[in-house]
């Protein structure tokens, strides 16, 4: 990746807020807006083509889905974080995109600043997670003891987040523990929700911080 611009490929199929948006990045000194897409095909064709540090994604453009539309990237240009834009806030859709390796999911009410952040953030191999804020009832926090914290992962759920920590892909999660990609996801799901994780090394440093897996 570039060391002084940060190149970004903006995809959306609503060409006023596409043009937008690359408006406001190309504000910035530090970063240049190299192509525009308008379907998920036709993002992934231009990031093979282009090579950006960064995808904006639109999480509702024409294609096969947002999710394999990440799944494509990843698979694509490994190198290229794809942080994905949404009017939606739906935490199921959050974990699969996040555990698919997209590295940020931004509702639109996001700030200029808080696009930006993201953005930097994403060259750098962090993850940024920005929805409306909820209100719901607390939840209770993670036990102290570390006896009463091994009660709140399964077996299974304990072996999926060990791998997780030696940054094992879900396939290769998928192929050393003997079950689908399917399963590995939907048991991230749970370990994301028990441990009010947002992110997998969110999810690995809390179970670290709970004793429940090792450092």
């Amino acid at each position: 990746m570039s060391e002084t611009q940060v190149r970004v490929l903006a995809a959306d199929d609503h060409v006023l807020l596409r043009t937008a948006l690359c408006n406001l990045l190309t504000r910035e000194s530090d970063i240049t807006v190299v192509g525009e897409a308008g379907d998920g095909p036709m993002t992934v064709q231009r990031a093979i083509e282009l090579r950006p540090d960064v995808i904006l994604l639109d999480l509702e453009m024409p294609g096969p889905g947002p999710i394999e539309t990440v799944r494509q990237l990843r698979t694509a240009v490994p190198d290229t974080r794809v942080v994905v834009l949404t009017m939606h806030d739906d935490g199921d859709l959050v974990h699969a995109l996040l555990s698919e390796g997209a590295f940020g999911y931004l509702h639109k009410s996001a700030t200029r600043e808080v696009l930006l952040a993201a953005v930097r953030s994403a060259v750098a191999g962090g993850t940024t997670l920005f929805t409306p804020q909820r209100t719901t009832a607390p939840r209770p926090p993670l036990p102290a003891d570390p006896s009463e914290a091994q009660n709140l992962l399964t077996s299974r759920e304990l072996e999926v987040l060990t791998c997780v920590a030696e940054a094992m892909s879900n396939r290769q999660i998928g192929r050393r523990l003997g079950i689908t990609e399917g399963t590995v996801k939907r048991h991230l799901r749970n370990i994301f929700a028990k441990l009010e994780a947002t992110t997998r090394l969110d999810a690995v440093n809390k179970a670290q911080s709970a004793r429940l897996i090792g450092r």
